[in-house]
């Protein structure tokens, strides 16, 4: 959800392209709510490494060399919280979109 990562160059330019092109592809999906967090948006927060939340009770970190599932109550609600402010903070929409696509034309300068 950080904007960061559409700078980090991973698999090089004409992977960060095609990655840029394909979000802006799929951003308008039913299914899909992306937020963008913008580099200068003031959170209370910033879980590193991300993480993934599931609606059965449960988040997900991928790290290098395992995963971790976390599916304490207490825990829970700490990463809930943490969510909350950071999609509170995010940019949705055409706003997001527009983030994207900045990016999208960083990665496509030769």
């Amino acid at each position: 959800m950080a904007s960061r990562p559409l700078y980090t160059n991973v698999g090089g330019p004409e992977v960060m392209r095609e990655q840029m092109e394909r979000v802006l592809r799929d951003i308008d999906l039913p299914s899909l709510t992306l937020g963008v967090l913008p580099a200068t948006a003031e959170v209370g927060v910033i879980p590193m490494p991300g993480f993934n939340m599931y609606d059965g009770g449960r988040v997900h970190y991928e790290l290098v060399s395992s995963g971790v599932d976390i599916t304490d109550t207490d825990e829970l609600a700490l990463h809930e919280k943490a969510f909350d402010a950071l999609s509170s903070a995010a940019s949705y929409g055409d706003a997001a979109s527009r983030l994207i696509s900045k990016a999208l034309a960083f990665w496509s300068k030769g």
